[in-house]
């Protein structure tokens, strides 16, 4: 058997890696519940594959990249990633990741994130230690405290090293449950800027799902990269308008460092086998040097 994704990559505070290698090894043992996430125990990834699928495994692994070679070598047959948030935008490197990972989109969640200010006491903090994108989404809050942010791999790997490192003047942002998992203190709750912050999370797994077999409105994702010709984009695009078909995420971003390519990925309501993405999806092709569905999976909230 192979060995626990965690102890392949940069390791864990002390206390979280006790329950890293406790998960793995029952996530091992039954591959088919088991879903890969990034992240200590007790991250935001942790709360929503529990969300998701409550009867499933989750396996913790250091980084994005761990999650989806876990899946891709058998380890985990889902991995649940976070992709964008509603206030601190889309998640670095997923739009790299996923194209490269040859996995499918087969479903979403959406998760409404709270963070929380947790330490061994009551303060004064020298510094408070989270996540990027958490420190992103508590700027405001942090500024108006004059608490210094510093960067951290995962939110809850940041709580359980203020607990290994014993520093009373240090303190985490993270979720409740890590505060239960690493024995800190909830100094303040919902510390968030925006109380309507939401993550949208993207699960992924070997096969594809068959469009013909979803239930209800499907959602569709694919990257494309346009020919390099004028108005390609507009014309590109211009079959989803004449057929109806709703885009509701376009995003651009380079590939590679000569800026010489521009990739594009994008999200439609619909899915292959409706006459009217079809069509639209033919157009695109047309217009583009290349054209990757990524996956077509039932909606997780209604969009429009």
């Amino acid at each position: 058997m192979n060995a626990p994704i965690s102890q392949q990559a940069s390791p864990y505070a002390a206390p979280a890696m006790a329950l890293v290698n406790k998960m793995t090894r029952a996530a091992l043992a039954e591959p088919a519940r088991a879903v890969s996430f990034q992240g200590a125990p007790g991250a935001n990834s942790h709360i929503a594959a529990l969300e998701h699928d409550p009867d499933c495994l989750p396996m913790p692994c250091f980084s994005f990249a761990d999650a989806i070679e876990a899946v891709k070598e058998g380890r985990a047959a889902r991995a649940i990633i976070p992709i964008e948030n509603s206030h601190n935008g889309r998640v670095a490197d997923i739009h790299f990741l996923l194209p490269e990972s040859g996995l499918a989109i087969t479903g979403e969640h959406f998760m409404e994130i709270h963070h929380h200010l947790m330490a061994l006491g009551n303060g004064p903090f020298r510094g408070v230690i989270s996540h990027p994108q958490a420190l992103g989404q508590c700027r405001h809050r942090l500024r108006a405290d004059r608490l210094v942010p510093m960067d951290h791999a995962d939110t809850a790997g940041a709580a359980a090293t203020v607990f290994e490192q014993q520093d009373p003047e240090l303190a985490a942002i993270a979720p409740e449950m890590a505060a239960e998992l690493y024995g800190l203190k909830i100094i303040a709750r919902d510390i968030e800027d925006a109380h309507d912050n939401m993550t949208r999370f993207v699960v992924l797994a070997k096969d594809a799902l068959d469009p013909a077999t979803i239930d209800g409105p499907a959602m569709t994702t694919f990257v494309f990269e346009v020919r390099n010709i004028p108005a390609a984009l507009y014309k590109a695009l211009g079959g989803f308008a004449t057929n109806g078909v709703n885009m509701t995420k376009l995003e651009s971003y380079q590939k590679g460092a000569a800026f010489a390519a521009t990739e594009f990925y994008a999200d439609i309501v619909g899915a292959p086998g409706q006459p009217a993405v079809d069509r639209a999806l033919e157009e695109l092709g047309f217009y583009s040097k290349h054209l990757r569905i990524l996956g077509s999976y039932g909606q997780a909230r209604e969009r429009g």
